[in-house]
């Protein structure tokens, strides 16, 4: 008997590794088309990034075909990036571990919700965005596993789990909008003093715009997160679709520039150009996505999981940030993505939430 559950056991395990790493590939599917705009479904089958050529069956196969093919297409010889491999066997890690730890039913809504995470991070870590199929998608995910299975809200009414899990949603979406109004009313606005005059440039490219200052360079869109940002440049000298404006600060929103006492809309303009010596650029503490990411992670795991994601999430990313500035080249424009933090945080919580407060609990009254 003892001897049959054991190879239940092991045959379960296996199956929930080798289930995560085929699902892991999927969700590379979704890492890379997400932010393309792309279909998940069609074309059905992989494709190289580099050639577009459909992959066969057997250059598909979780964990062994980036292997066999060392990282390159068999039809151009393009490089696959490690992270498709990476993604498979995180995938299959954590679906093991979540198998290994939590009841099944709880397990399966917990393997929904890592899959969430995975695509979330990779795709936030690449494009500093989470779309919404993740975000709002996850978040309709979570509130609909909490009225099948109670237990993802410690209770056993289906009724009281989802009045919890639209709570913990509602409070993580409204804590980080609190956090984002609040950064912006102290933090909005930073004035950047170059070291010497500076060449810059806001060239149009179709619908946005590459906008450059010495060797800092991004799309325009990228220093806009609402219609009330403003961009001020004061220039030594400017010039705008060749016409000279002098020594000029130009006062800039997303699709129109100050110039004095006349305003130009964007959209007829194609280049601007001149010299710097002061910006002024505005910053937001965080995107409005990672307010959504966090709703998916309250829907799934309760408001606990919210405030612990929180602070993990930021002492993480606190942390972070520090090596990258003390190890990299600090620039101005640089951005760090939250919603991979957020995820750390979220993982921690179910993974060694009720040890680490029963641990802390213990240090307050020992």
């Amino acid at each position: 008997m003892e001897s049959s559950l054991a190879a239940y056991q092991l045959l379960f395990r296996v199956f929930a590794f080798v289930l995560g790493a085929v699902v892991g590939s999927f969700l590379n599917v979704c890492v890379y088309r997400l932010p393309l705009d792309l279909s998940v479904n069609e074309p059905r089958r992989s494709f190289c990034p580099s050639c577009k050529k459909q992959l066969t069956w057997s250059q598909n196969i979780a964990l062994f075909s980036w292997f066999l093919l060392r990282g390159r297409c068999a039809n151009c010889g393009g490089r696959i990036a490690f992270r498709y491999f990476a993604i498979e066997l995180l995938t299959a890690l954590l679906f093991l571990a979540v198998w290994l730890l939590f009841p099944w039913d709880v397990a399966i809504a917990y393997w929904i919700f890592v899959s969430l995470l995975i695509v979330g991070t990779f795709i936030d870590f690449e494009h500093f965005i989470i779309p919404d199929e993740v975000t709002l998608g996850g978040t309709a995910a979570g509130v609909i596993a909490s009225v099948i299975i109670p237990a993802l809200m410690l209770t056993d009414s289906p009724f009281t789990s989802l009045g919890l899990s639209l709570f913990a949603a509602a409070l993580g979406y409204g804590l980080l909008w609190i956090v984002l109004e609040a950064g912006k009313l102290a933090f909005g606005k930073k004035k950047i003093r170059l070291d010497a005059p500076t060449p810059f440039t806001w060239n149009r490219t179709g619908d946005d715009a590459d906008f450059a200052v010495g060797e800092e360079r991004g799309l325009w869109s990228d220093h806009f997160a609402r219609e009330s940002d403003r961009l001020l440049l004061v220039c030594d000298e400017a010039a705008i679709d060749g016409r000279s404006v002098g020594a000029m600060t130009l006062r800039f929103q997303y699709d129109r520039v100050a110039v004095g006492a006349d305003e130009l809309q964007l959209d007829e303009v194609q280049l601007i150009s001149g010299i710097a010596r002061e910006l002024q650029i505005p910053r937001e503490a965080m995107g409005r996505g990672d307010l959504k990411f966090l709703a998916a992670i309250g829907a799934f795991l309760g408001w606990r999981a919210v405030l612990f994601s929180v602070f993990a999430g930021s002492v993480v990313g606190s942390l972070v940030g520090i090596v990258t500035m003390l190890i990299g080249k600090r620039v101005w424009s640089a951005k760090l993505p939250f919603g991979p933090y957020l995820a750390a945080g979220a993982l921690g919580w179910m993974f060694f939430g009720e040890p680490l407060l029963r641990w802390y609990a213990g240090m307050l009254n020992p």
